[in-house]
Order: C-alpha cells, then sequence, then structure tokens
C-alpha cells in the first residue's frame, strides 16, 4: 500500500516564518540564521536532506559565499573567490543556478528517481548519493546591482517532495530571504569596518563610538613600517607597478602583524600603523611587546623572502624600516562632524613614527625604543641615545641582537643607496 506524504502542518512552518522575522530584528550572523532555519524546518516535518545556500556578498575576496546544510551533520561553509574579467567558471555555467539566472527565472524542479541522465550533471551526483527530489530556486536582493540569494532543497524521501511539501517551502522562501538579507547588511558592516579600521576600531564603531571626540585612552605595543624610496618609484613606476610595491610589502609586514593578533589601524600613504592592545599590568604588557617584536621580526624574514622572488623576476629589493614602542594611546574620532576618522593617536604614536627614521641611520630593519625593550625582555644591542622630534631629552634605542647578518647588510646597502 503506498503512503502519500503528508506535509507539514501550517502552524509549524508559520512557527519557523516568525522566528526569521526575530532574526530580521536582531543582530545575529548569517551562519546562525541558515542553520536555526535549516534545523527548524526539519522539526516542523519537511523531509529536508539537503540544503544549499549562496550569498552575493561585498568582500574584497570573495564574490559569493555559500552554506550546505546535511541532515546530522555540521554546516559547512564555502567561499567563491571573485572571477577573472567577468567570466563565469566553466563548472557553474552546467548548473541550475546558473539556468536560474541566465533564464531569469525564479524555480527549477527536478525529480531524480529516474535513471536517465539529468540535464545537470551535478543532479546526477545527488541521484547517486541517494536523493529522490531538487528544488532550486532564485531570490533577488537588489537586482541592479547582482545582489541575491541562490539556494536548493533536496530530499530522499520515496516520491520526492509532495505538493504540500512543495507549497511549505515556497512559503517560507521569502521570511528567510529576508533575514538571511538583514545578517548579510550586519555582516557587511561588520566586514567592511574591520577591513577599512581594523578589527577592534570596526567594533568599537559598531558599539557606538560614532560621534566626533569619542575615545578611550589605552595601552599598547606600537608597530610602525615604512616603505623605503617610495616616492622615486612612485615617479619612476607606473601607477599599477607602484601599487603592487606598495602590496608587496604591506603583505609581508603589515601581515605579520595581523597574523600575531594585532590590529592595523591606519595605512599611511607607504606606510602603517599597527597596534597590539594590553591592559597596564607588566605582564600584559610584556605579552603585548613580545607579540609585537615576534610580528616584526616574521616581517623581516617574509620581506627576505619577497625580496628574493622579486629578484628572481628581475625586480629591484624594497627597502624597509620597522620601529617599537610602547605606550598610552587614543582611540577616538576626529575630523569633521560629516567626516570623521577613527584612527589612534597620541604621544606614543609620534614617537613611534619619529623613531623608525632612525632606521635609515643605524642600517638596521627593527629600531626599538627603551620603554619597549624594558617591558619586552630578551636580548637587545644598544644604539645608543638619540633625540626625537618633541622630545625633551634623547631616549636609548636598541635593535635586536639577533637579526641575521645578511639582513643588516641588505639595510647598510639600503642606507647607502638612499644616502647617494
Amino acid at each position: 500500500m503506498c503512503m502519500t506524504a503528508s506535509p507539514p502542518p501550517p502552524a509549524l512552518i508559520a512557527r519557523v516564518a516568525d522566528w526569521l522575522r526575530e532574526q530580521a530584528l536582531n543582530d545575529n550572523d548569517l551562519e546562525a540564521v541558515v542553520q536555526g532555519s535549516c534545523d527548524r524546518l526539519h522539526a516542523a516535518g519537511l523531509p529536508l536532506a539537503r540544503v544549499n545556500l549562496v550569498f552575493s556578498v561585498l568582500h574584497p575576496l570573495y564574490r559569493a559565499i555559500g552554506f550546505t546544510w546535511l541532515r546530522g551533520q555540521r554546516l559547512q561553509a564555502q567561499a567563491y573567490p571573485h572571477v577573472t574579467d567577468g567570466v563565469q567558471p566553466d563548472y557553474f555555467r552546467g548548473t541550475p543556478y546558473y539556468h536560474l539566472l541566465k533564464h531569469d527565472i525564479d524555480h527549477l524542479r527536478r525529480r531524480l528517481e529516474s535513471d536517465a541522465p539529468s540535464d545537470f550533471p551535478c543532479l546526477d551526483t545527488l541521484r547517486h548519493d541517494g536523493f529522490t527530489d531538487y528544488l532550486a530556486f532564485a531570490h533577488s536582493f537588489a537586482k541592479a546591482k547582482g545582489e541575491g540569494m541562490l539556494g536548493s532543497w533536496s530530499t530522499a524521501q520515496a516520491g520526492g517532495f509532495s505538493d504540500g511539501e512543495i507549497a511549505a517551502l515556497l512559503a517560507i522562501q521569502h521570511p528567510l530571504a529576508v533575514a538571511c538579507r538583514m545578517a548579510m547588511l550586519g555582516g557587511v558592516a561588520k566586514s567592511a569596518l574591520a577591513t577599512y579600521l581594523g578589527a577592534n576600531a570596526g567594533a568599537r564603531v559598531l558599539a557606538g563610538q560614532i560621534r566626533r571626540g569619542d575615545g578611550e585612552t589605552t595601552r599598547a605595543a606600537i608597530v610602525w613600517g615604512d616603505l623605503r624610496n617610495s616616492t622615486r618609484m612612485a615617479d619612476r613606476l607606473g601607477r599599477q607597478a607602484y601599487i603592487d610595491n606598495l602590496n608587496d610589502f604591506f603583505d609581508a609586514t603589515a601581515g605579520a602583524v595581523t597574523a600575531a593578533g594585532g590590529d592595523i589601524l591606519a595605512f599611511i600613504g607607504d606606510g602603517f600603523l599597527g597596534i597590539f592592545p594590553c591592559a597596564r599590568g607588566r605582564k600584559e604588557s610584556r605579552d603585548a611587546c613580545q607579540r609585537a617584536l615576534g610580528a616584526a621580526t616574521a616581517a623581516m624574514h617574509a620581506m627576505g623572502e619577497t625580496n628574493r622572488q622579486r629578484q628572481a623576476k628581475g625586480k629591484p629589493a624594497l627597502g624597509y624600516g620597522l620601529s617599537l614602542h610602547v605606550g598610552s594611546v587614543l582611540f577616538g574620532n576626529v575630523g569633521l562632524p560629516e567626516r570623521l576618522s577613527f584612527s589612534v593617536f597620541g604621544a606614543a604614536v609620534n614617537e613611534a613614527a619619529r623613531l623608525e627614521t632612525l632606521t635609515k641611520k643605524f642600517a638596521t630593519p627593527i629600531i626599538a625604543s627603551r620603554a619597549f625593550t624594558a617591558d619586552c625582555g630578551g636580548a637587545w644591542e644598544a644604539l645608543g641615545r638619540e633625540s626625537l622630534r618633541g622630545l625633551d631629552a634623547p631616549i636609548a634605542v636598541f635593535r635586536p641582537a639577533r637579526i641575521p647578518p645578511a639582513q643588516i647588510a641588505t639595510a647598510r646597502r639600503q642606507a647607502a643607496a638612499l644616502r647617494a
């Protein structure tokens, strides 16, 4: 006797829709919304075995992100890099999603119980894995911008989805799209602020530090980095070649700071400002300084490898300098009421910038203040006492005692070239 699948009670689907509307009003991340909606729809009686949702995103590295829910398994996330020259990859052109977009249609259903080859190769894989029915959809958020959600529902139920189950999936699609859209907007805001301000500063803006004059003081280990000879590069090189040089430098140096857990607060022309915030206790300050030193050391080695690769391609090596300092810094908003900059300020920041210029004089890739070495500990080589603009008295400056001789020799050659 053949049993016909009964649709889930409308009241349970309505409860899922209510939950999605609540998520649209809360500050939930996209992954939590996707996981929660799939779990609730399955619990409501829909025979879902697989759900795939893909969203176009505003991100410097990725054009889209996707999530795959499989019954009884952990949610899987995928990231899709930007396409080259706007050409969609071959694998995408053979999918139901591409068919939906190309023909501007909302839904596509394919029963998978037949042994006949599908018109979409990926569906043959789903059939082989035991799925019996597939319903894909496209939901636009901002059509003119190409923003939206692509998705598919799959079941392993004998006979596939019933008409009532299809109706329930269609009914939930709009509340799901609204909740995901709102979660994406929050994610875009967080991503954009972290990308342009740094993770720590971005979090402070989202927490409400948005008025001119808002700010607070904290202690931090500071890393200031500068690319050598950039003015001459800008005059001699084309725009793209100059930008490529900057990015080579930032990837190796600022990248090492973020990898060590520091925040890059600003890219200032051909330089950058990074910090490792800490409490005022001696232990916390020592930890921050040691992480900053580790980042500077990693940056030095990364620049060595970058320059080896550049020279192998016939490109000149890049000169640079890194300074290490520690002190109180002020996070805050400055500028015009309608055009603010959120960054870090204070005497310690100014001192770090001026300290970095001494890397040229002493032909060393890394230089540190007495305040930094005292908190950091370890082995340092004293370079003497130097006057910094804005300070009443000279300060003692140091470089790490274990800088490889080859790095020192390179720094000396670069310093000599600058003086020539």
